[in-house]
């Protein structure tokens, strides 16, 4: 069976039924209604700017259990199949458009702060959402880009309603990617990454990286764009002569130079960035490449237990940075085309055209553990199992190793002097 159980289930205790309402329940106010919806799964709170999904069979929550793809109750078994609308699909969204839309939003919220006499933060936003549990009445704090999470006083799985969907100049979800890797396996790969970890000091070997996984959907956008090309440059050829005489006579390289020039095209296809900051950019580029074919349309059901984040970094900053990689591809490719044994690239004029954008929650485990009083982090990708992070470095295996290096060097060189 797959492993569904949280962290601290132990200490979790499912609501209790509530008790037959009387038929004017609401009338006698004993009973407060929730805002439950028909036109989705799962039930609003506290006004509609919450979303949970409880359980048919107990009334506790459900949350969505990686192995079989179904919400599942972590105390009483009850499995509800994930409702996915036939029509339903992952649509490619057109970039100047959403731009347009953006720049629209930001000139009426730093309109409206004016008007309010906030002048010295216009444009400026802060995001603090505060909800009250429905399972224990206690407050949950949504700071930042947080969208899903647990009360921290029942450890009830709480999502905000319209966070996801465009509701405050947000751009709305396209996709969500559902978690594929257990927890379980998550572990075991990053055991198997620890022991792979050569320079690391011998007691971190043996005592691997302990601390607390916590599955989190984070927000990515990914670019489309078909781009055009012109470059000019020149092309290396090497050949060698013989100079010099007697003794000094040997052989030299030299390069031929011709000229190269030309045009071509190229469709870059789901270019990804990460949205969200907070997080080493190194590492969790390094967690490429993603599943992509796995996306599906965005539902809520896929956040049930884990933590979610909407984006930080708005869609024309990510754009530059996805450009940034498409234009290194294209650097390379130039390169290529230009051919011979060395290359001079002189200009490169791209123009990209037919840009699109998709908005996608993709998944990750993170692990933050300490060592010798120092934190490090560590990324699991949740759909492929592939490990990134930091880890702590052994001094002495470092200088054993420069000290091999360099006597098997003069070892060499000794015997080509003999």
């Amino acid at each position: 069976m797959a492993d569904t159980t949280p962290d601290n289930a132990d200490d979790r205790v499912p609501p209790a039924l509530p008790e037959e309402a009387p038929e004017d329940a609401s009338a006698a106010g004993e009973f407060p209604q929730n805002d439950a919806t028909s036109d989705s799964v799962g039930q609003t709170f506290d006004s509609g700017e919450g979303r949970i999904f409880p359980c048919d069979g107990c009334g506790a929550d459900l949350e969505f259990r990686i192995g079989d793809q179904v919400l599942a109750c972590p105390f009483c078994g009850h499995v509800k199949q994930i409702e996915l609308s036939d029509d339903a699909a992952v649509v490619e969204q057109d970039f100047h458009s959403m731009l347009e839309k953006i720049r629209n939003w930001r000139e009426q919220a730093a309109q409206k702060k004016i008007e309010a006499g906030d002048e010295d933060h216009a444009g400026v936003s802060t995001s603090l959402n505060e909800l009250r549990c429905d399972s224990c009445g206690g407050n949950v704090e949504f700071i930042g880009t947080l969208t899903s999470t647990h009360c921290p006083y029942c450890g009830s799985p709480v999502q905000l309603e319209n966070a996801h969907k465009c509701e405050e100049n947000r751009i709305p979800v396209d996709g969500v990617l559902p978690f594929q890797i257990e927890r379980q396996q998550a572990k075991t790969n990053l055991q198997k990454w620890v022991d792979s970890r050569w320079f690391a000091p011998n007691s971190f070997r043996k005592q691997g990286a302990e601390g607390k996984f916590n599955g989190v959907y984070l927000s990515y956008f990914t670019v489309d764009s078909m781009t055009f090309t012109a470059y000019s440059g020149q092309r290396g050829e090497h050949y060698w002569v013989t100079v010099g005489s007697g003794k000094n006579k040997r052989r030299e390289m030299r390069t031929r130079w011709y000229p190269a020039s030309g045009r071509f095209q190229r469709f870059f296809d789901d270019v990804v960035v990460l949205a969200n900051t907070g997080l080493n950019r190194k590492f969790m580029l390094a967690l490429e490449p993603w599943p992509l074919q796995k996306v599906v349309a965005f539902n809520q059901q896929m956040l049930a237990g884990h933590l979610a984040r909407t984006y930080d970094i708005e869609l024309d900053h990510c754009f530059q940075e996805a450009k940034s990689r498409i234009d290194e591809t294209i650097q390379s490719d130039v390169r290529q085309r230009i051919g011979g044994d060395a290359q001079r690239v002189q200009s490169v004029n791209s123009r990209y055209e037919a840009i699109t954008y998709k908005h996608l929650l993709l998944p990750v485990w993170l692990l933050a553990y300490r060592y010798s009083d120092k934190t490090y982090q560590v990324f699991v990708n949740a759909a492929t199992g592939e490990v990134q992070g930091e880890r702590p470095y052994s001094v002495w295996k470092i200088i054993f190793a420069v000290i091999s290096g360099l006597a098997v060097v003069g070892a060499i060189a000794a015997v080509v002097q003999q």
